[in-house]
């Protein structure tokens, strides 16, 4: 059998294959459906310190290619998530990664110094969110701002820190290396890219928030060409994401750079996606004698 377990940031996965903040709710709304057992790592929603409502609907639109959505991070908060998801999870052979969201760096610091005593494995910070402090530009859209709260929470962090990067930025090198300086253990990319969809029949804006976060198969050449970029930039490893519907398509993140892969909108297709994405790479390793997915890691050169 070839050898599937990849490590990140010390944290040994049986397999590459995750799911992505966002599209499988903590693991319990898909447990029914899908074998958390045979997953790399769950990837929970993003979790802050005090609940969030989340954005007036309508929230998500179809589009082509994929979907944009404008959630807007809602979520119960900590105090619910800790009793609730992460007991429910721990019953599970699978890692634990939570997906943190903040608006200042203290909001940050607060779960993440509450992760602490939780029995989780990694930790992956959402810096994605507005910066309410800057006027509402998105931590990861300023190198300052990356360093600055990857240091901070780093400072209070005993899982190790994976730091999500926004593709929504004119170098996404640059930010990685931000990161990188800032003492990220791992980073997590690409989240959505801003889009907007109109209707032309009510002539209004399809999503409330006007604007919402694209994902799908029509994002993946822009994810795979910035995890290339980035796993050439830094000597972090990288989690790959971005338009992953199948196997092929997780392979080919594993050969620009990647060392895992998270899996978002194809949940909401198919629940089982992950899974079987987890089971095409093994087979591909099959197919081509690979005995070692570390051999495929970033081989395109």
């Amino acid at each position: 059998m070839s050898k599937t377990a990849v490590t990140i940031a010390g944290v040994e996965l049986k397999n590459p294959v995750m799911t992505a903040s966002g599209t499988f709710g903590s693991g319990e709304e898909y447990s029914a459906l899908v074998d958390l057992n045979r997953l790399g790592a769950v990837v929970t929603k993003g979790v802050a310190n005090e609940p969030w409502p989340g954005n007036p609907t309508p929230r998500i639109a179809e589009v082509y290619g994929g979907m944009l959505n404008a959630i807007g991070l809602q979520n119960p908060g900590f105090d619910l998530f800790s009793r609730r998801d992460i007991p429910f999870l721990k019953q599970f052979d699978t890692k634990i990664i939570v997906n943190v969201c903040g608006k200042s760096v203290s909001d940050y610091v607060d779960v993440v110094e509450k992760l602490s005593a939780q029995p989780v494995d990694l930790m992956e910070i959402n810096i994605s969110c507005p910066n309410v402090k800057e006027g509402g530009i998105a931590f990861g859209q300023d190198p300052k701002a990356v360093e600055a709260i990857t240091r901070e929470v780093k400072r209070h962090a005993r899982q190790p820190v994976i730091m999500k990067l926004s593709p929504n930025v004119t170098d996404i090198t640059e930010m990685a290396r931000a990161a990188e300086a800032g003492g990220a253990d791992a980073l997590s990319l690409i989240n959505t890219l801003t889009g907007m969809k109109i209707d032309i029949h009510k002539r209004t804006f399809a999503l409330a928030n006007r604007t919402g976060g694209l994902s799908g198969p029509a994002v993946k050449p822009i994810a795979v060409r910035m995890v290339y970029e980035t796993a050439h930039a830094v000597s972090l490893p990288i989690i790959g994401m971005g338009g992953i519907m199948t196997a092929d398509d997780a392979i080919e993140f594993l050969l620009a750079g990647a060392t895992a892969v998270a899996v978002g909108t194809a949940n909401f297709r198919n629940p089982d996606a992950a899974v079987e994405i987890a089971n095409g790479i093994a087979a591909y390793m099959e197919r081509y004698g690979t005995e070692d997915i570390r051999e495929l890691i970033g081989a395109v050169g």
